[in-house]
């Protein structure tokens, strides 16, 4: 870490203070599993690196008949136990199941993923199809972005400086039959997704799908929803037939989004697979 000097602020007023002056300057570690890997291999050295995952305002999971709020600082392992997301994001505690090790979900925090910007990000996705907010607080006070807004590109955060995250805020899924997360990675432990997806509906008695939320990860730029594909299974009782158009149309438009590149043929097929193998216990015929 060169120079930097370590920062360990007592409450978010203090660290809000120290990014108002030196926000430039500063990196911020909520858990430092993917910013210790930066820092050894970038040429560009902060200033000071503020240690925001002790703090409380950062921290708890809650749920209202309208919202369910999860701290920035909240961890994997926090989110892997915890059973009102069990309830009410299933895809999100899913999810943590597969993050990395024990060792590092113990540590890493999800408003670290999301900030991050990787692509790959596993917590994304699922955040995504529960159209999550991420609260924003500085000096200026608090506002409110999509979390698919926090990205302009790979490991590009669009936010500024003087601004940290302090929770999401997401709409619980109360009411869904199925949920599901699910990635492609070199192995099955330990490794980086290839690609990652997230998945939550609502099949009515006569097996036909009335709501549907697709997010799709590591394949495009940033993750992001398909509507077009939501909306191809919306309202239709999904057979093997239909599920494989829909899953040939999410590698469709995700190759309109990215282009064709060496990898493609190997992730056309697999972003198909993926998306069938996902979707296959909404077959009702």
């Amino acid at each position: 870490m060169g120079h930097a000097q370590y920062i360990r602020p007592e409450n978010l007023g203090e660290a809000l203070d120290h990014l108002h002056r030196n926000g430039p300057r500063t990196k911020i570690l909520a858990g430092g599993t993917d910013l210790v890997i930066d820092l050894r291999s970038s040429p560009a050295r902060p200033d000071f690196i503020l240690d925001a995952s002790r703090l409380p305002e950062l921290k708890g999971i809650a749920v209202t008949p309208d919202e369910l709020s999860i701290g920035a600082g909240v961890t994997l392992a926090e989110i892997e136990s915890s059973d009102v997301l069990q309830r009410y994001a299933p895809a999100l505690r899913r999810c943590s199941r597969t993050f990395a090790s024990r060792q590092i979900r113990n540590v890493a925090t999800i408003g670290g993923n999301v900030a991050h910007c990787s692509p790959c990000g596993d917590t994304v996705p699922p955040l995504v199809i529960h159209e999550a907010r991420a609260v924003l607080a500085s000096k200026a006070g608090r506002r409110e972005v999509s979390v698919e807004d926090i990205a302009s590109g790979p490991y590009a955060c669009a936010l500024p400086s003087d601004e940290i995250i302090v929770r999401f805020i997401l709409r619980p899924a109360s009411d869904i039959t199925f949920a599901d997360f699910q990635k492609i990675g070199r192995r099955r432990a330990l490794a980086i997704a290839r690609i990652n997806a997230a998945a939550m509906a609502r099949q009515e008695p006569d097996g036909k799908i009335s709501f549907l939320r697709f997010a799709l990860g590591s394949c495009t730029p940033t993750p992001q929803r398909l509507p077009e594909v939501e909306n191809h299974l919306i309202g239709r009782q999904p057979s093997p037939k239909i599920i494989w158009e829909a899953g040939s149309l999410l590698a469709e438009r995700t190759i309109a989004i990215t282009g064709r590149r060496p990898s493609t043929v190997y992730k056309e097929a697999a972003i198909q697979g993926l998306f069938v193998r996902m979707l296959a216990p909404l077959v009702t015929t």
